[in-house]
C-alpha cells in the first residue's frame, strides 16, 4: 500500500480534539486544521463492521440453501463492494469536505438535497432504528441473565441509555471516534476470536443442504446472496466524512486502501463465522444458537460485545445524518443536528420494540437498499474516477448560482438522469421476498439489480458528462 507522503503526528487543531464536541459541521476544512494519518481509517472501519449483524448476515445465506464453501464465495466476493466505499473515502482529504457535500459535484447545489433527503438522511434515520432495536433487544437479554425483571420502563431505560451512549460518541465527532474506535475494535476482535474458538470446534467444513441447489435455482440464490452482503458497503457513501480531516496531499491510494481493508477483512471473518455456525446451529434464532454454543461465563461477555459493535456503527451513522440534515440546509449546528436525527431514530425505536410490527415493515424497506443505494454509490465513484478525485472545497461550500457546482437550476441533469435511470432498472430486476421486478421474473428469479444498478449508471454519468470540462481543484 501507498506511503501516506502528507502523515502527520501534530495534536489537531481545536476544531477536532478527541474528547471535546467537534466544531466543524459541513464546513470546508483548511489545510491548517488537517490532521492524522491515513492508516488510522482501518481502526475507525474494523470496529463497526466487527458485529452481530455480520454473523445474521453469514447464517442467512446457509439458511437460504447454498453449501458452506458457496456461502463463504459469496462473502468474499460480495464485501468487495468495499473498494467503493474506499474510491469514496478519497475524495474526503481531495476537498476537505464530507461526502454530503461533496455529492454536489454529482447532483448540483440543488439537486443534492433531493438525494441527501432520500439517500442519506431518511436511510440513516431507518438504520438507527433497526440497530438500536437489535442493540436493545440484547440488552433486555443481558439483563434478564443477570436476573433484572426487564419491564415496560426498564425497557424504555435501556432503549434511552443505548441511545444517550451512541450519540455522545456522535456529538464529540470525529477525532473521538478516531481515538475511541481504535482500541474498540481490538477488544470486539478478542471477543470474536473467543467465540470463534468454540464455534470452528463444532463447524462442519463439508456441509450441503438436504436438498443442494442447482441450474437457474442456485444462480438466483448466489445472486440474492451477493445483494445481501454487497448492501452493507454500498450503504457507506458516507466514509468520505472519516476522511476529511486528513491533510490534502494524503495518498489518495493510501486512504482508499486502508478505508477498503477496514471494511473488508473483519466483515468477511465475521460474515464467515456466522456461515459456519450455521453448519452446526440453528441460526433461524442466531443469538439463542450462539447463547447454546458458548460456555455459560463468556455469554454476558459475548452479548456486550454485540451490543457495543452495533452502537459503533450506529455512532457513525448517526454523525453522518446530522451532517445530512446541515446539507439539506437546516441552519443548526452539527450537534444539535445529530441529536435532533437521534430523537427520531431513539422514537422509532420505541416504536418498533413497544408499539407495534413496524419494525419488520422497515427490515422489509431495507432489502430494497441496493436499488437504490448502488446507483448512488455507482456514480459517486464515476464521479471521483472521473474528476480524477479533483475537487474546489471552497467551491463545493458555495451555494449560491456563482458556484462552479450550480450547473443549470442548481441541477446536474447528468448525475440525476443516471441515478433516476440506474434505480428505475434495478427496480426491474430485483427479486427481494417482498417485491420481484418483471425482468427478475422471466429470468427465473434471478437478481440482477446489484450488477445493473451498479455499471449502467456509471456509464452512464461518465457518458453524459463527458463534453464538459471539470472544475479546477
Amino acid at each position: 500500500m501507498t506511503a501516506d507522503p502528507a502523515a502527520t503526528t501534530d495534536l489537531p487543531a481545536a476544531a477536532d480534539q478527541a474528547g471535546r464536541v467537534e466544531t466543524h459541521g459541513i464546513d470546508y476544512i483548511p489545510e491548517s486544521e488537517r490532521h492524522g494519518r491515513a492508516r488510522e481509517l482501518f481502526a475507525v472501519w474494523a470496529a463497526p463492521n466487527v458485529g452481530y449483524l455480520a454473523l445474521v448476515v453469514g447464517g442467512t445465506l446457509i439458511l437460504m440453501g447454498l453449501s458452506l464453501w458457496q456461502a463463504l464465495a459469496v462473502i468474499v466476493v460480495g464485501n468487495l463492494f468495499s473498494i467503493l466505499t474506499g474510491i469514496v473515502a478519497a475524495s474526503g482529504p481531495a476537498s476537505g469536505t464530507p461526502s454530503e457535500v461533496i455529492t454536489r459535484a454529482v447532483f448540483g447545489i440543488r439537486g443534492n438535497r433531493v438525494n441527501i433527503v432520500v439517500t442519506s438522511w431518511f436511510i440513516s434515520v431507518c438504520y438507527l432504528a433497526l440497530n438500536w432495536a437489535a442493540a436493545s433487544y440484547t440488552a433486555f437479554r443481558l439483563a434478564e441473565r443477570f436476573g433484572v425483571a426487564v419491564t415496560l420502563p426498564v425497557k424504555i431505560g435501556l432503549i434511552l441509555a443505548v441511545a444517550v451512549i451512541t450519540l455522545a460518541i456522535s456529538v464529540y465527532g470525529h477525532a473521538t471516534i478516531v481515538r475511541l474506535y481504535q482500541p474498540l475494535a481490538l477488544v470486539l476482535t478478542a471477543v470474536f476470536v473467543v467465540m470463534a474458538a468454540y464455534v470452528l470446534g463444532s463447524a462442519n467444513w463439508g456441509y450441503q443442504p438436504g436438498q443442494p441447489l442447482h441450474g437457474i435455482e442456485l444462480w438466483a440464490t448466489v445472486a440474492a446472496g451477493l445483494a445481501i452482503v454487497a448492501s452493507a458497503p454500498l450503504s457507506y457513501t458516507n466514509s468520505a466524512d472519516f476522511a476529511r480531516y486528513l491533510p490534502t496531499a494524503s495518498s489518495p491510494f493510501a486512504v482508499a486502501g486502508w478505508t477498503t481493508l477496514g471494511a473488508y477483512v473483519p466483515s468477511v471473518l465475521i460474515t464467515g463465522l456466522g456461515a459456519l455456525a450455521a453448519t452446526a446451529l440453528d441460526m433461524a434464532d442466531p443469538e439463542t444458537a450462539l447463547e447454546g454454543a458458548l460456555p455459560s461465563w463468556f455469554v454476558p461477555i459475548f452479548l456486550i460485545a454485540v451490543i457495543l459493535g452495533t452502537m459503533a456503527n450506529n455512532a457513525m451513522t448517526a454523525y453522518s445524518s446530522g451532517l445530512a440534515l446541515q446539507a439539506v440546509g437546516l441552519r443548526l449546528r452539527r450537534s444539535r443536528s445529530v441529536l435532533l436525527d437521534g430523537s427520531i431514530g431513539a422514537a422509532m425505536t420505541m416504536y418498533a420494540l413497544l408499539v407495534s410490527n413496524f419494525l419488520d415493515t422497515v427490515s422489509n424497506m431495507m432489502q430494497l437498499v441496493v436499488t437504490v443505494m448502488g446507483p448512488v454509490m455507482a456514480v459517486y465513484v464515476a464521479d471521483v474516477l472521473w474528476r480524477r478525485n479533483a475537487y474546489d472545497g471552497p467551491g463545493l461550500t458555495d451555494q449560491t448560482p456563482a458556484s462552479p457546482y450550480w450547473y443549470t437550476a442548481g441541477v446536474n441533469r447528468a448525475g440525476a438522469v443516471a441515478v433516476l435511470i440506474g434505480i428505475g432498472l434495478s427496480l426491474l430486476c430485483v427479486a427481494a421476498p417482498v417485491y420481484t421486478g418483471p425482468i427478475a421474473e422471466a429470468i427465473g428469479g434471478v437478481d440482477l439489480s446489484l450488477p445493473v444498478g451498479l455499471l449502467v449508471p456509471a456509464v452512464l454519468y461518465v457518458v453524459l458528462m463527458g463534453r464538459r470540462k471539470a472544475v479546477p481543484a
